[in-house]
């Protein structure tokens, strides 16, 4: 049901960078010809006219792939009345950056929520291209929770054997609970061999299980236990859960370029393996939702908003066909006095898109077989 849940929620995350184009269109005096959740072909479309002159075709639509708007006289060098083309540079400016700031705008909602109930805390420092603590305010952020999540069982090992399964939480074995200071591959070495009482939580019921398992011992093939597990330190805050919110946005956001940087350099040197494992694709992202989704509902919402955050950062690039790259191609023809056809700029951005569409399947490949 989570996994499902996920899905829905990053589709609806292109939807909102969507709506904030239309919103902004609409504020600023373009005509939004149609807005569509899903692509064509059509299910289903209507013109609500809540105010006069708004003749904005509401659909839905089969292809469940995001969702998308339509101006009037989309290109630069339209000039019928209410097209934006027609509208000032400014306006022009702000409807191409609103879908990227309520990509932003909904990271950091989802974010402020998180570190208010208790935020899963982010290894940034374990990348190899940034190495860096996350920032929080320490007068006010306390680490309220350790969570030691399952994330793989092993067959006939002792966790199977006791009905572990993915997504669990392990809350003791042996009554030593992990935490902090002592990490379960430590408490596992230390009753290796041992029968031991093994305590945790049910992902499905969530109720509390109790089960006696006889460790294997050290260096055993698979583990002492059998299981790869996850741990999740949360932080919680109050006043400064919002700017806590801000400071991991740009954390991830340098993040992010740290390791487009990474992946370039190592591209360049040959190492083509260290490249892919900092770049992922559609099916990276569902298969990160889909191993995220298994281990409940916070982690799945923080996957969300960084995804949210990764849309606004890609949308924003000067890539024709994306947001920035038509921000882009507006201001350089603008700068250099120029008119900005029609033509060339289907041109620009036929080719942008390709180039996109292109890395796209590369990147796919390379996920398909680092899944496999």
């Amino acid at each position: 049901m989570l996994f499902v849940f996920g899905i829905f929620s990053f589709i609806m995350l292109v939807v909102l960078h969507e709506f904030g184009h239309m919103v902004a269109a609409k504020r600023n005096g373009v005509v939004v010809e149609e807005f569509g959740v899903g692509f064509p072909p059509r299910a289903w479309g209507k013109k609500l006219r809540k105010k006069k002159g708004d003749d904005t075709l509401y659909s839905l639509n089969w292809l469940p792939l995001g969702g998308f708007v339509k101006l009037k006289g989309e290109h630069d060098d339209a000039t019928s009345k209410g097209s934006f083309g027609a509208a000032s540079l400014k306006t022009k400016v702000k409807i191409l950056v609103a879908g990227v700031g309520m990509n932003f705008l909904t990271a950091w909602v989802l974010l402020t929520g998180l570190f208010l109930v208790g935020a899963p805390r982010l290894p940034f420092e374990s990348l190899p291209f940034y190495g860096k603590e996350q920032a929080v305010i320490k007068s006010d952020t306390k680490v309220s929770a350790l969570d030691t999540y399952v994330s793989f069982v092993s067959e006939s090992s002792p966790a199977s054997e006791a009905g572990l399964s993915a997504g669990d939480i392990i809350l003791s074995i042996g009554n030593i609970s992990p935490s902090i200071e002592t990490s379960l591959n430590e408490i596992t070495a230390q009753l290796a061999g041992s029968e031991s009482e093994l305590k945790f939580k049910d992902s499905d019921s969530g109720e509390v299980v109790v089960q006696e398992v006889k460790l294997r011992e050290k260096g055993s093939s698979g583990g002492v236990l059998g299981v790869q597990s996850v741990e999740s330190v949360k932080f919680k805050s109050t006043w400064s859960a919002p700017i806590n919110a801000l400071t991991t946005m740009y954390q991830s956001t340098e993040a992010t370029f740290n390791g487009v940087g990474y992946a370039v350099s190592n591209l360049v040197r040959g190492d083509g393996q260290k490249a892919s494992e900092v770049v992922g694709g559609p099916v990276a992202t569902v298969d990160a939702i889909k191993g995220v989704s298994e281990t409940g509902l916070v982690q799945l919402v923080l996957l969300i908003a960084l995804i949210s955050l990764s849309l606004g950062i890609m949308n924003i690039l000067p890539i024709p066909a994306l947001d920035g790259g038509r921000l882009f191609l507006i201001l350089l023809f603008r700068a250099r006095g120029k008119a900005l056809t029609k033509e060339k700029e289907e041109n620009i951005n036929a080719w942008g898109m390709g180039f996109l569409l292109l890395l796209i399947a590369v990147i796919t490949v390379v996920d398909v077989g680092r899944i496999f």
